[in-house]
């Protein structure tokens, strides 16, 4: 699968996907349909699950439904759902995925129930799925057949203290170069606090060094062979690792976006690279609304190519009430409920709800918002969602991505030996096909 570029600020014609639902078919949708039944949510439990299901009374009222929600930590999630399906078990009706990770495999396996015809046939008037991010959507279809609605536009955007880059003299930064300079002088300057902060737990290294990688220059695959190796590659593995080696935190190799957000929302970091989702958490409590601005991460040789990707709410394809499921999907992916999920920082798969008055004077409010609202439409406009290989095995090849980081961040290994062991390991991944 080629990196797909997206531009979901702009709604491409509908026809792309979606032939516009009748009048009268629209006229006919019962919300109530499936009263008294119940769906189970297996969901990650992470902002835009927890935006979501702040709302699950309204659902419940909704519907008359009951939603039984299965939540864990991501990587616990996918365990869970892996037991799930290979089991062929019905215990999961719907579940969070990402397509930019596991669409291939898991369309593969014939994990996913084909949505394509209920996203034309069966859907309130009020939904309008050609209102939905077209380029989200295609990122969803694999052979022919819609995985997953989208649920959110995120990717990681690079969060700084304004306050602390003043005390030490410090510009904002322009390119990746500059980071380095400004953790260098943060280093120098204010020894209470990290001056860097990214992902360095193996599982989540990929999605925040791809952007480092594409800004650099360097890419993952090429001549139908691993590229980490390359000059660019090199690069890219040696300033990712040196980062947090020397201006990360103690236990860096542990951190995914859970310990990078608290770390930086009580006041202990400088700078933070990580989700956009990460806002509402992150601005939690205050604290960090007047002292942080908020930027594309800092361009490289080749400009600002940042990660883009979307979480998307699939049916499954063992579950026993794929109608009653899909009414799930469709009130979580929906106009009102997106609009709900944008007033508490989910960026909305939706251009309608972005340029929507009440979204808007939300964004207004605070300079941080607008940051963050600039930061999302460089995303959408630039970014690519190719987040590891592009091939089946794109969540194993992200474990040898975060293996040759982790290795450089413990001094386990030199650059050479780092990309050539993982090389090693990635051609053998592309050349299963």
């Amino acid at each position: 699968m080629n990196a797909r570029m997206f531009a979901a600020r702009v709604a491409l014609p509908a026809l792309a996907v979606f032939a516009v639902c009748s009048d009268g078919r629209a006229a006919d949708f019962d919300w109530k349909k499936f009263q008294g039944k119940t769906v189970t949510f297996l969901a990650n439990n992470n902002p835009v699950a927890q935006a979501l299901l702040a709302y699950k009374d309204d659902f419940e009222k909704q519907t008359g439904m009951t939603l039984k929600v299965d939540g864990y930590q991501e990587q616990q999630m996918r365990q869970r759902l892996v037991t799930v399906m290979n089991a062929h078990s019905d215990e999961v009706d719907v579940f969070m995925t990402l397509p930019s990770r596991e669409g291939e495999q898991f369309a593969a396996a014939g994990w996913y129930a084909d949505l394509s015809a209920m996203a034309k046939n069966d859907v309130a008037k009020e939904y309008d799925p050609a209102g939905l991010s077209q380029a989200l959507l295609k990122a969803a279809t694999f052979g022919g057949k819609l995985t997953s609605m989208p649920m959110n536009i995120e990717g990681p955007i690079f969060y700084y203290r304004t306050d602390i880059f003043k005390k030490c003299g410090i510009e904002q930064p322009k390119t990746i170069k500059d980071v380095q300079a400004a953790a260098e002088k943060i280093k120098a300057c204010d020894s209470s606090v990290t001056p860097f902060v990214s992902r360095g737990l193996k599982p989540a290294i990929a999605y925040t060094f791809s952007n480092m990688l594409h800004n650099i220059g360097g890419s993952y695959v090429a001549g139908g062979k691993s590229n980490l190796c390359s000059a660019k590659g090199k690069e890219a593995l040696d300033t990712y690792s040196r980062l947090l080696r020397d201006f990360g935190p103690p236990g860096v190799v542990n951190y995914s976006f859970q310990q990078i957000s608290a770390l930086y929302r009580s006041g202990r970091a400088a700078m933070s690279f990580e989700s956009s989702n990460e806002l509402r958490t992150v601005m939690d409590g205050g604290a960090r609304l007047k002292d942080t601005a908020l930027i594309p991460f800092p361009a490289g040789e080749a400009g600002q190519v940042p990660t883009v990707i979307g979480w998307g709410m699939a049916v499954s394809s063992h579950s026993k009430q794929p109608d009653a499921a899909w009414y799930f999907v469709q009130w979580a992916t929906s106009p009102a409920v997106q609009k709900k999920m944008a007033l508490q920082g989910i960026a909305p798969p939706r251009p309608s709800v972005a340029s929507d008055p009440e979204y808007r004077k939300w964004i207004d409010e605070e300079p941080v918002r607008k940051e963050w609202q600039a930061a999302l439409d460089v995303l959408a406009t630039k970014g690519s969602s190719e987040v590891g290989y592009p091939i089946v095995a794109n969540p194993e090849s992200r474990e040898f991505i975060g293996q040759a980081v982790q290795d450089l961040i413990l001094k386990q290994k030199t650059v050479d030996q780092a990309c050539a062991d993982a090389d090693k390991a990635l051609d053998a991944l592309i050349a299963q096909k």
